[in-house]
């Protein structure tokens, strides 16, 4: 009954925040702090493992710390995103196919499974090892594509119209912490195992500096991505399918009310239409691919998966390359001056550090003032500022960074004579207006644009788009840079160019702050038109039997 679908929305916009709310944040946003560990705490170890495999004292110029091949690096950080994008475009198709609650446990164990496996190998050669992490990250990605559209959806079809923005983003900002815990586990236990085998730097024995023992470290940081997943198994699986697809997509608004009243302090009526019908599959039938949708909605699906095409292009260059970032800055020692462990430690210390004062804020921000000053204006500033940022970082990267120091006078840094603090500043700016900025909006409004029945779908395509970006940066910007310093000077100011580019494709999303998900979608009218049909019809037919 379009009525009894109406009452429900009217419920669920109109609902005071309560407990169940701020539940529901911590178990999507659960899924979302795995996503990031997952993604992000190799940063910290692939170092390690280029010293521990890939270690050759016949290199020309002397010896030199064991560092990954380019390629063998790139396929590392960049096959979960691959697995990404490729799970974001299934599971978000599957989501609005069986619903958001049955998807939601799949994606889940997948993750689970997988960073388990993750530090598993399949012999003890380079190449075995290399194989092994690449197979299972590619499925931990699976599966963490899939919580991109289905924690978005879900949590704004629970949220009301007054504080979706804030709730969409809290869930989102648990990226934030995944970061910086990715950080906090690198760092505990490269600091316990530093404590424990304590070795040699390099420049003082080429073989002890590579502690044997760092091939657990790494598996214990990869593998602990399980645990937080695996935490919240039990509550995801207790969440009922949320009452904007039960309504609109399966026609059941009564089983709608029901379940919305198990979670939400409020009471939903459903009043007993004399003329019955079910309300979404007659309402509208437009699907994906029709001219409907194009008409509708296709500059809207066009803008969110060009802006977060551009915006994981500069977003995910920059994280993926902080532990080279930190060289340049000072922060992390030179390779040659630090055994293997070590050099762990001082990067998740770093990586700690730019998370816990440029990172977690920028997100923060974003939930506290994103239904105040609405989507539209956070996600230009944060463009803009960013392209600000990079432009400065690009144009004075030689003086801030400094040059080569003489091994003699310091064998501790790699760059003398920069201005560190300052390049520190700019790159924490360009982390934290990514975040107060973009990178929380993109992932909020394709939540909210579209309709019930192609929602996930929707956002699915739009996150594989950012994922798309991503493997730009991770696999063609990184390769680009290790040509040398012309290189990453060219690459930091083209991405100050794709940030502005991001600023002007902006203008092709609307402002979603302050109305109902019906009402962005276009669904309000076409329950209404199937409400006023259905009054319409039964008014002649009683007018018809008054006759007989």
């Amino acid at each position: 009954m379009a009525e009894g679908t109406q009452a429900i929305f009217s419920s669920l916009d109109n609902a005071r925040t309560q407990l169940y709310h701020f539940k529901a944040i911590v178990i999507a946003g659960m899924g979302f702090f795995t996503d990031a560990y997952d993604l992000f705490c190799i940063t910290t170890v692939t170092k390690l493992i280029g010293r521990l495999y890939y270690y050759d004292p016949t290199v020309d110029g002397g010896p030199k710390p064991g560092t990954l091949p380019i390629n063998i690096s790139n396929a590392i950080t960049g096959v979960a995103l691959v697995g990404t994008l490729a799970g974001q475009l299934f599971f978000g198709w599957l989501g609005d196919r069986l619903g958001r609650k049955k998807v939601y446990g799949i994606t889940l164990v997948t993750m689970v499974g997988c960073a388990l496996a993750s530090g598993l190998s399949f012999g003890s050669s380079a190449k075995s090892v290399i194989g092994s992490l690449c197979f299972f990250r590619f499925w931990l990605g699976f599966g963490i594509g899939g919580d991109y559209p289905l924690s978005a959806v879900i949590m704004s079809e629970y949220a009301n119209k007054r504080t979706r923005g804030a709730f969409i983003a809290a869930v989102f900002a648990m990226q934030g912490m995944g970061i910086l815990f990715a950080g906090v586990i690198s760092l505990i236990f490269s600091g316990i195992f530093l404590h424990v085998y304590n070795a040699p730097a390099f420049n003082r024995n080429h073989v002890l500096s590579a502690q044997p023992q760092g091939d657990y470290l790494w598996r214990i940081v990869l593998m602990f991505g399980a645990v937080p997943a695996a935490l919240t198994y039990y509550w995801r699986m207790k969440m009922p399918e949320t009452a904007r697809y039960t309504a609109l997509v399966e026609g059941n608004h009564k089983k709608a009310a029901v379940d919305m009243a198990k979670v939400l302090d409020t009471d939903i009526n459903v009043a007993t239409s004399a003329y019955p019908a079910p309300v979404s599959p007659e309402a509208s039938t437009y699907g994906l691919f029709s001219k409907e949708f194009v008409q509708k909605h296709g500059l809207h699906l066009l803008g969110t998966t060009s802006t977060w095409f551009l915006l994981d292009i500069a977003f995910y260059t920059i994280n993926l390359t902080q532990k080279d970032i930190y060289q340049a800055t000072g922060i992390v020692r030179k390779a040659a001056a630090m055994d293997a462990i070590e050099e762990v430690f001082r990067i998740s210390k770093a990586m700690f550090l730019v998370a816990l004062f440029a990172t977690v804020p920028g997100y923060w921000f974003t939930v506290f003032l994103i239904d105040r000053i609405g989507r539209f204006i956070i996600q230009l500033g944060g463009f803009l500022l960013m392209s600000i940022c990079m432009a400065i970082l690009g144009a004075r990267y030689d003086s801030l960074r400094g040059k080569k120091c003489d091994a003699k006078k310091d064998p501790l840094h790699e760059y003398c004579d920069g201005n560190h603090a300052w390049f520190m500043i700019l790159y924490g700016l360009t982390l934290f207006f990514a975040n107060f900025g973009p990178n929380s909006t993109t992932f909020i409004v394709p939540a909210e644009l579209f309709p019930a029945r192609l929602r996930s779908t929707c956002h699915g395509i739009s996150a594989a788009a950012g994922k798309a970006g991503a493997i730009v940066g991770a696999f063609g910007v990184q390769y680009y840079t290790q040509k040398g310093d012309k290189q990453i000077k060219q690459s930091i100011i083209t991405l100050a160019v794709v940030n502005f580019l991001g600023f002007l494709c902006s203008f092709m999303v609307p402002e979603t702050n302050g109305l109902s998900l019906e009402e962005l979608s276009g669904e309000d009218k076409e329950i209404a038109a199937v409400t006023n049909g259905i009054a319409t019809n039964g008014k002649h037919e009683h007018e018809d039997s008054q006759m007989v």
